[in-house]
C-alpha cells in the first residue's frame, strides 16, 4: 500500500529536504508519495493562525494538501481543529521544531493523531551565536563596526574606559543548562571562562567539572556576563528586571538568546544609558520584528541580531532528519522518540 505523505516545508526547512531525509530514512521498497508544498516563512512572518500560535500557511491550504495523506511533515504548518477534522486520514504530524506551538495537541488527541517534534534541533547553532554575541558585545564590536562603516576610524577605542573585557579570567554566569546553556558553558570553561549556572531543575553533579551551580542572585552579584537560556514561564518571564540589572557588578554584560520575555529592555537600556551595564547582545525581542521606534535600536552598546540564532544550514538538515525518522518509525510501527501527545499512543 502507498503511503501519502505532506511535505510542507518553507524557506528554511525546505521541501526537498523533509523529501530527501524521508526517503533515507525508509527501506528503498517503501510505497510512498510525497507531495510537496512551501509554506512562505520566513519572507512572511509566522503568527497565529485560528488557535495556534507562531504558524505558517492557511487553514484551507493545508486542508487542500493533506487529502488523503497519513503523515505529514513540517516546521510550522497549523494543526488546528478544523484541520483535523477535515483531513481525517492523518496519523502523524511531524513539527521540526524544538516544540509544537503550531499544533493544537488537545484536539489531535481526540483525533488520534500522534504529534512529534525535534529537540535539540538548533543547539549547536544557537550555542554558537550566544558565543558570537558575547565576545561582540564584551568587546563593543558593534560600535566600532558601525564607526567603520560610516568612515570614521576612532584612536580611542584605546583608551582605557573605552576597553572591553577578555573571557579568559572573567566570571560568566548562565542562567539555565539544557541542550544549549551546556554547550555555552563548555566553551567557555575552555577558554578559561570561571562559569557559574543557576539552573533549579538541573542536579548539581550534572554541571560537575564544567560549572559551578548557584542561586540566581549570586549569580548575578559575581558574573561580569550573564547569558540566559531559560524557557519562558510563569516563574521565569520578566526574571531580569531593574532590581535584578542593579545588582550585576559595574560594567558587566548582558547576553540573550532565549526568549525577549524573560527580560525588561527598558531597564536594559536605562543600565547601558547609566554606565551600569558596559554592553549587551540580543538576538530575541519582546515584539518581533522590532518596532522602527524602539529604545533598543538607538541605545549605544547593544549588539542585536533578528532571532536568527538557530539559521543554520546543518539546522534546517538536522531538522528534516529527525522527523524524518520519526515517519520511518511510525512507518515501521516501532514507538516514537518524540511525542509531544502520548496519550494518544495507546488508542
Amino acid at each position: 500500500m502507498t503511503t501519502t505523505v505532506l511535505a510542507a516545508g518553507d524557506h528554511f526547512v525546505l521541501p526537498r529536504l523533509l523529501r530527501e531525509e524521508l526517503r533515507a530514512a525508509v527501506p528503498d521498497d517503501t510505497a510512498l508519495d510525497v507531495r510537496e508544498i512551501r509554506l512562505p516563512w520566513p519572507h512572511t512572518p509566522f503568527g497565529p493562525v485560528a488557535e495556534v500560535d507562531e504558524a505558517s500557511g492557511t487553514e484551507d491550504q493545508l486542508i487542500e494538501a493533506l487529502a488523503g495523506a497519513r503523515i505529514c511533515l513540517t516546521q510550522l504548518a497549523p494543526l488546528t481543529e478544523r484541520v483535523l477534522k477535515a483531513c481525517p486520514d492523518l496519523e502523524l504530524f511531524c513539527v521540526s521544531r524544538g516544540g509544537p506551538v503550531n499544533a493544537d495537541l488537545e484536539a489531535a488527541t481526540r483525533h488520534g493523531v500522534a504529534v512529534c517534534y525535534a529537540p535539540g534541533r538548533n543547539a549547536t547553532a544557537t550555542a554558537e551565536h550566544t558565543l558570537a554575541l558575547i565576545l561582540a558585545a564584551a568587546r563593543g564590536i558593534g560600535a566600532v563596526h558601525t564607526d567603520l562603516t560610516r568612515g570614521v576610524w576612532r584612536g580611542d577605542y584605546y583608551d582605557y574606559d573605552n576597553c572591553g573585557i577578555e573571557i579568559d579570567g572573567s566570571v560568566v554566569g548562565l542562567v539555565g543548562f539544557g541542550a544549549i546553556g551546556s554547550r555555552v558553558a563548555r566553551v567557555l570553561a575552555a577558554m578559561g571562562a570561571k562559569v557559574l549556572v543557576h539552573d533549579p531543575y538541573v542536579a548539581p553533579e550534572a554541571v560537575a567539572g564544567v560549572a559551578e551551580p548557584v542561586p540566581l542572585d549570586e549569580l548575578l552579584s559575581r558574573s561580569r556576563i550573564v547569558s540566559l537560556h531559560a524557557r519562558v514561564t510563569e516563574e521565569t518571564r520578566g526574571m531580569l528586571g531593574a532590581a535584578e540589572i542593579a545588582a550585576m557588578p559595574p560594567g558587566s554584560v548582558l547576553v540573550n538568546c532565549a526568549r525577549g520575555a524573560l527580560v525588561d529592555y527598558e531597564a536594559v537600556c536605562d543600565a547601558l544609558d547609566a554606565g551600569h551595564l558596559a554592553g549587551a547582545g540580543f538576538d530575541v525581542f519582546p515584539a518581533e520584528p522590532v518596532p522602527a521606534g524602539a529604545r533598543l535600536l538607538s541605545t549605544p552598546g547593544v549588539v542585536l541580531t533578528p532571532h536568527i540564532a538557530g539559521a543554520s544550514r546543518e539546522v534546517a538538515h538536522r531538522a528534516a532528519r529527525i522527523v524524518a525518522a520519526e515517519a520511518a518509525r511510525h512507518l515501521r510501527g516501532e514507538p516514537l522518540a518524540h511525542c509531544a501527545n502520548p496519550r494518544v499512543l495507546g488508542r
